[in-house]
């Protein structure tokens, strides 16, 4: 029932710019990758 309020609430603050700008930041850095837990191109 609340599927589609979740998914649009998640895909509005993936959208966010503090999401944007957390991305480009964590690409700059590339120490952080090597520790990663979750492989986002699978999850």
């Amino acid at each position: 029932v609340g599927q589609p309020f979740f998914k649009a609430t998640r895909r509005i603050n993936d959208e966010h710019q503090i999401e944007q700008v957390g991305e480009k930041l964590r690409a700059m850095m590339p120490w952080i990758s090597k520790g990663k837990m979750v492989d986002k191109s699978r999850n």
